[in-house]
C-alpha cells in the first residue's frame, strides 16, 4: 500500500478490505440508466444554481520548464479519483463520507485545473490524495460546492491544460486499460476528467459482482492504469454494438459516456474501461 511520501502524499497504509467500496453503490444504477438514454440525451440543468453544483476539483501539476508526460498525467489522475473515493475517511461515519456519497448519489462531475510551483504546493493541504505516476502528480480532492471552493482551489485556471502527445509504449500486464476515443479529441484536463470516471465504474463493477479481492489487489497498487488512445480497429472491437450489460460480462468492457457539459457532444463516449 502507498505510505505518506514524496510520490504518494496523503495515501494511508490501511489494509485493503477495510476500503469502503459501498460508496460505489449508487454508480451502477446511474452508470445502468445513463447508457440506455438516446446518445443525444443530455442532463436538464436550465434550474441549476451554478454556485450550487457539487463536484470533485482535480489539479494536475505542468510546471512550465519541466511539464510532466501527458500519458503519465492522465493515468495519475485516474488512479487519484478512485482513490480517494475508497479512502477508510469515506466509510459510514469518515470525515469525507458524507461529501463523497452524496456526490457519487448525484451526477458525478469533475473539474481539472492546473498548477505549478507554490500554487500546487499550497492546495497539498487541502482534503484529499495526490498520487504520482513517473514525473507526473495528479491531485483528487474531496467532492465540495462551487461556492465553498477554497481560494487555493478557485484561482487556478482550468484552461491551459494540454500537453504533447506522447508514446507510452506497450500496455503493462494485469492492469486496466483505459481507451481514449480517436475520434473526439479533448484537452488533457478534459481527459483527466474522463479516465476519472473510467476507474470510479471499473471499481463499482467489480464490486457489484462481490469481486472485492480483486478491488484489494488494484487498490495494493495504488490503483495502477495504462491510458491510451485507441486506434480505430481497437475502438470498433471494444465499443459495445449490444448493450453495456453485455460489453461488461462477455468482454469486461465499462463504457464513460459524457453528459456534454464541455468539450464534447452530449452522448458522446470518451473512454472505453477494459479490466484486464
Amino acid at each position: 500500500m502507498a505510505v505518506p511520501g514524496p510520490d504518494n502524499r496523503d495515501m494511508v497504509d490501511v489494509p485493503a478490505a477495510t476500503r469502503p467500496y459501498s460508496v460505489l453503490d449508487p454508480l451502477i444504477a446511474r452508470y445502468a440508466s445513463w447508457l440506455a438514454l438516446p446518445r443525444e440525451a443530455t442532463a436538464d440543468t436550465s434550474d441549476e444554481d451554478p454556485e450550487n453544483v457539487v463536484l470533485m476539483p482535480m489539479v494536475l501539476r505542468i510546471e512550465r520548464r519541466e511539464p510532466p508526460d501527458r500519458t503519465a498525467l492522465l493515468e495519475a489522475a485516474a488512479a487519484a479519483a478512485i482513490a480517494l473515493c475508497v479512502d477508510e475517511r469515506c466509510k459510514p461515519g469518515g470525515e469525507w463520507h458524507a461529501a463523497v456519497h452524496g456526490w457519487i448519489s448525484g451526477r458525478i462531475r469533475k473539474v481539472a485545473r492546473r498548477a505549478r510551483g507554490a500554487h500546487w504546493e499550497a492546495v497539498q493541504a487541502l482534503p484529499g490524495i495526490t498520487i504520482r505516476v513517473g514525473n507526473a502528480e495528479a491531485r483528487a480532492f474531496v467532492p465540495m460546492r462551487v461556492a465553498d471552493m477554497p481560494k487555493e482551489l478557485s484561482r487556478l485556471q482550468i484552461s491551459g491544460s494540454e500537453l504533447a502527445a506522447d508514446e507510452p509504449g506497450p500496455v503493462p500486464p494485469g492492469v486496466p486499460t483505459l481507451w481514449l476515443n480517436p475520434d473526439v479529441p479533448m484537452s488533457a484536463g478534459k481527459s483527466a476528467a474522463q479516465v476519472g470516471h473510467a476507474t470510479m465504474f471499473l471499481a463499482a463493477l467489480l464490486h457489484a459482482e462481490g469481486r472485492d479481492a480483486l478491488l484489494d489487489e488494484w487498490a495494493a497498487q495504488d490503483f495502477r492504469c495504462a491510458v491510451r488512445k485507441a486506434d480505430a480497429g481497437t475502438w470498433a472491437q471494444l465499443h459495445p454494438q449490444d448493450d453495456a450489460e453485455t460489453a461488461w460480462r462477455e468482454r469486461r468492457v465499462a463504457v464513460v459516456r459524457d453528459a456534454g457539459f464541455t468539450e464534447v457532444d452530449p452522448g458522446t463516449v470518451t473512454v472505453l474501461a477494459q479490466w484486464p
